[in-house]
């Protein structure tokens, strides 16, 4: 199908049906400094060949997580996910198309939501979870509109270790809203007060657990603390495979819990398309954003299963509404739910304890390097180094060295003034060989 493009009059017409005066106006709500002040430098045009030439050589500017030892983490791992997966999701099954409107023609669909939901209330020590969000950060920005919905309170108060985007994205919810954010500053050492930082008009705390420094955290005495105040814990997870050694933050106190579910089933994939992993406690049902799957009989009392809630706008009406969430994740849930089943809790237990312990392996090398050292005291599979200089030169030079050596905090959060650290995560996919390639690379680097 050929590209057709707007001429003059067809943009001036829609420009009148919609009421404002020129282009500009359209963008009026964006702030100035996040506007361009220049068209992209790019071809105004070329051929389809041509394209293709072009991005193929952009392309190939990048290195493949596979193709070097790859040391990234920071709210998205390199984990092995088995061909079964991928071979699964395919099957006719699952394939019914969009939302189960029509339960009798998406039974499959129902069935591994699910199965996926009983996985995640599973993993979180929690009484039910949802069908699915989009991501651990848009969730996280929900679990904040129903702490609102839940408390009748308008202020969050964000932990300092709470990942920089997902903060963010609590932060851009509540502007829009009108709603109170405190955070508290950012720190490796996990060293923050935040019960100091708990009102009577706080709605929630959100934390972190491990922290984006890599911190495991004890949340049973700030959920202690916040229903003292009336107000709600949201527990935060970046990394899932962590569910299956650490507590659960359900069983620390957690009122709402949700995170990232990318390890478990879903590639790097360039930062998505992800899958948001929400739960709560079982009286907070009606205010959950999203849908959720039932279990139930049909007139001849055999097993089938059915949408039992949803909240958006679209299916009840608008003013009871918990969220305008249009979808769930359905291809990466379906892909975690049979990626979780292959594991199983013996097999996720394992998996757990191999990325912990190649985690230690790599932090006691790098606590050798010279002018290297390791912050994080307690861990996962990830962990805070901090370097000589600053770590975005250091990233860059164990790069050229050929090593994906981590993330420097610094890009998520430039403010926060903690340039020399590195967050480094180590998953069962790093060999040996990959470490002492990553200590070699480091001792060249920050020479």
């Amino acid at each position: 199908m050929r590209y057709l493009p707007l001429s003059d009059a067809d943009r001036s017409a829609m420009l009148a049906k919609v009421g404002v005066a020129d282009i500009d106006a359209l963008f009026a709500d964006i702030p100035a400094d996040k506007l361009l002040k220049a068209p992209v430098d790019l071809p105004r045009r070329k051929g389809e060949i041509e394209v293709e030439r072009i991005l193929g050589r952009m392309a190939a500017k990048n290195v493949p997580a596979s193709s070097v030892p790859f040391f990234v983490g920071a709210g998205a791992y390199k984990h092995h996910v088995p061909a079964m997966v991928d071979h699964l999701i395919q099957r006719s099954e699952f394939l019914t198309s969009y939302t189960p409107y029509q339960p009798e023609i998406a039974q499959g669909t129902l069935q591994y939501l699910f199965e996926f939901q009983t996985q995640v209330a599973a993993l979180t020590g929690m009484e039910v979870a949802n069908a699915s969000m989009y991501d651990g950060s848009t969730g996280t920005g929900e679990a904040v509109l129903m702490a609102h919905r839940v408390t009748k309170r308008r202020k969050a108060v964000l932990s300092g270790g709470l990942h920089p985007h997902y903060a963010e994205v609590v932060r851009t919810l509540s502007h829009m809203a009108g709603d109170a954010v405190v955070a508290a500053k950012a720190s490796p050492k996990a060293d923050e007060d935040l019960i100091a930082l708990l009102d009577d008009d706080t709605s929630c705390l959100v934390v972190q657990n491990p922290d984006v420094f890599g911190n495991v955290r004890d949340l049973a005495p700030l959920a202690v603390a916040c229903q003292a105040r009336g107000a709600l814990l949201i527990a935060v997870f970046t990394e899932a495979v962590s569910l299956g050694l650490l507590e659960s933050p359900g069983a620390m106190g957690a009122d709402i819990v949700v995170g990232e579910g990318q390890s478990i089933g879903n590639g790097l994939n360039f930062g998505g398309p992800y899958v948001g992993l929400f739960a709560a406690k079982q009286k907070f049902i009606r205010q959950m954003p999203g849908r959720l799957c039932g279990e139930t009989v049909d007139a001849e009392g055999k097993r089938g299963f059915v949408l039992t809630l949803s909240t958006r706008e679209q299916h009840i009406r608008r003013d009871k509404a918990t969220s305008n969430i249009c979808t769930n994740s359905g291809l990466c849930s379906l892909a975690f739910t049979i990626h979780m089943t292959l594991l199983g809790e013996a097999g996720l237990t394992r998996l757990a304890r191999v990325n912990h312990a190649n985690a230690v392996k790599l932090a006691d090398k790098l606590a050798g390097v010279k002018g290297v050292q390791v912050l994080t005291e307690s861990f996962f599979n990830e962990f805070t180094i901090s370097v000589p200089g600053k770590a975005v030169d250091v990233a860059e030079k164990l790069a050229a060295r050929g090593v994906l050596g981590g993330v420097p905090f610094s890009r998520l959060a430039p403010e926060a003034g903690l340039d020399d650290l590195l967050i480094v995560a180590n998953t069962e996919v790093n060999t040996d060989e990959d470490r002492e390639a990553f200590v070699a690379a480091l001792k060249g680097a920050v020479a």
